[in-house]
C-alpha cells in the first residue's frame, strides 16, 4: 500500500551510522531512564533498547561523571550491553579511549561535506541514506551480531550547563541535544557548536514552551502557542547557522495536540532542517500510547517528521514498540510482520484475545529470530466465518476460528482445516514459506 502523501524534503546528517533526514527511514529513537553514571546499567538498558528495535538511543548527562560513563556505556554496548560481560575492558576507560572514534568521525564528516559541495541534491551524501535504509529493511528487531551493526548511536542530553555539552562531545557522543535557551547566551552556544564541529557530530535544538525568548512568551500567552515555538525554533536555527554550522536537526514537542501539530507544520514549511518529532509528556499507560499515536501519526501522515521519539512513562522499551506500531500504521516502516484480528462479537466460539497474544508472541519471536520479512506480511486472525477469508481478503494468510478450530485462508483463497492447537503452528510453518 503506498504512502497518504509524500515526505517532506530534509537535509540529511549522520549520527552514529544513522541517517536522518534526506529521504532516510524515519529513525526510532528513545531514552534511557536509568542512572548515567551506572554506566553497567545504562548500557544494558540502551542494549534492550536496540534490540527492540531503536535506531537511536538518549542519555541524560546531568553531571561530568555522567559524562565521563560514556566511553564505558560505549564499549559495553559493543561488547554485547551487559552488566558484567564487558566490565573488565572497561573499567580504566576514560576520554582517551574515544579519541579514535572522533577522528574517524572528523574523516566521514568531511567526506559526507565534500560530496554536499559536489552534489545538487540537499541531502549530504546519499551513500549514508541507502546503507541505512538497508539496514532497515533487513535488521528485526534483536537481530544479531553475525555481520551485522551493533553499534547503537548515543546522544547526549544536555540542559543548563554548556561545559556538560562539551564534555559529551569529547567523551565520544554521537549527537547533543541542547535548547540554546536554557545554555546560557551565544558564546556558550558557539563554544558548543565549535566543539561538535571539530568532532564531526550533530546537534540537536530542542525547544520548548518553557524556555521561549521574552518577546515569544506574549505569543504564547495570547494563545499563539504553536507560532512562538516554530518562531523559536527558526531563531534557533538561524543563530547556530549563523556559527558556521548546519549538521542540525530540530525538535518542538509539546504535549498539546494540536499546538504540536501545528507548530510542525508552521516549521516544516520554513526549514529544510531534519525534525525530531513527538509528544511530549505523553502520559501512562493507553492514554499516553492513544496521545502519541494521533500526535505523531497525524504529522507522518502529512509528510512531516525524519526521526520519533513516543514518550511514555515507565519502561522505555514500550516506547520503541509503540513507535515501530506508528510507523507500520503509516506505511513507513519497512518490511516487519503485522497481525491483524477482529474485535470478536457473539459469533465467536473461541476465546480470540488469548489467541491473539499467544500468535503475537510467537510472530514476536520469530520476528527477532529465524525470520527476517524484507517485504511486509499481514497475518490475520479472524473470530468467526463472517469476518473470515472474505473481510481479511488484504492479508497475505490468516485464519477464520471456530469452536473447535479454524480454517487456513491465504490471499483470501480458502485452505485446509486446523485444530485449535495447531494454529500457531500452521501461521509459522506458513511464514516459514
Amino acid at each position: 500500500m503506498g504512502r497518504l502523501t509524500t515526505r517532506a524534503e530534509t537535509r540529511q546528517v549522520i549520527c552514529g551510522g544513522v541517517a536522518i533526514g534526506g529521504g532516510a527511514p524515519v529513525a526510532i529513537q528513545s531514552m534511557t531512564n536509568t542512572f548515567t553514571e551506572d554506566a553497567a546499567a545504562t548500557a544494558a538498558q540502551a542494549r534492550a533498547l536496540y534490540d527492540a528495535g531503536a535506531d537511536i538511543v538518549r542519555i541524560a548527562v546531568p553531571s561530568m561523571e555522567a559524562a565521563r560513563a560514556i566511553p564505558e556505556i560505549r564499549a559495553r554496548l559493543e561488547a554485547g550491553g551487559g552488566r558484567d560481560d564487558a566490565g573488565a575492558q572497561c573499567g580504566a576507560l576514560d576520554f582517551d579511549a574515544s579519541q579514535d572514534l572522533r577522528r574517524v568521525r572528523r574523516g566521514a564528516t568531511e567526506r559526507l561535506a565534500a560530496a554536499s559541495q559536489s552534489s545538487a541534491s540537499a541531502s549530504l551524501s546519499e551513500t549514508p541514506c541507502s546503507a541505512s535504509r538497508l539496514r532497515r529493511s533487513t535488521r528485526s528487531p534483536g537481530s544479531d551480531s553475525q555481520g551485522t551493526d551493533r553499534r547503537t548511536a548515543l546522544v547526549a542530553d544536555i540542559h543548563f550547563d554548556y561545559k556538560l555539552a562539551i564534555a559529551a562531545i569529547e567523551a565520544g557522543a554521537d549527537k547533543v541535544r541542547i535548547n540554546p535557551g536554557n545554555i546560557g547566551g551565544a558564546e556558550r552556544v558557539k563554544a558548543v557548536v565549535d566543539a561538535a564541529g571539530a568532532a564531526g557530530v550533530p546537534i540537536r535544538i530542542g525547544v520548548n514552551g518553557g524556555s521561549l525568548e521574552d518577546d515569544l512568551k506574549g505569543l504564547h500567552d495570547v494563545g499563539r502557542p504553536a507560532e512562538a515555538l516554530a518562531e523559536s525554533a527558526l531563531r534557533n536555527i538561524d543563530l547556530v547557522r549563523g556559527m558556521g554550522f548546519d549538521a542540525l536537526v530540530v525538535s518542538i514537542k509539546s504535549s498539546d495536540v494540536m499546538v504540536n501539530t501545528e507548530a510542525h507544520k508552521l516549521l516544516a514549511a520554513a526549514t529544510d532542517v531534519p525534525l525530531h518529532i513527538g509528544i511530549t509528556e505523553a502520559g501512562y499507560g493507553s492514554a499516553g500510547l492513544a496521545k502519541s499515536a494521533v500526535g505523531i501519526g497525524a504529522l507522518l501522515a502529512m509528510g512531516i517528521g525524519d526521526t520519533i521519539r513516543v514518550s511514555l512513562t515507565g519502561d522505555p522499551v514500550q516506547e520503541v514498540a509503540a513507535a515501530r506500531d506508528i510507523l507500520r500504521a503509516v506505511n513507513l516502516l519497512p518490511g516487519g510482520i503485522t497481525l491483524v484480528s477482529c474485535p470478536t462479537c457473539g459469533r465467536c466460539r473461541v476465546d480470540l484475545a488469548a489467541l491473539c497474544e499467544e500468535v503475537s508472541a510467537a510472530l514476536a519471536e520469530a520476528e527477532r529470530g529465524r525470520i527476517r520479512a524484507a517485504a511486509p506480511i499481514t497475518v490475520a486472525l479472524m473470530g468467526c466465518a463472517v469476518n473470515g477469508p472474505g473481510e481479511a481478503s488484504g492479508a497475505d494468510f490468516g485464519v477464520a476460528c471456530g469452536a473447535d478450530g479454524g480454517v487456513f485462508f491465504e490471499k483470501g483463497a480458502r485452505g485446509e482445516s486446523v485444530p485449535l492447537d495447531k494454529i500457531v503452528e500452521t501461521i509459522l510453518a506458513a511464514l516459514e514459506k
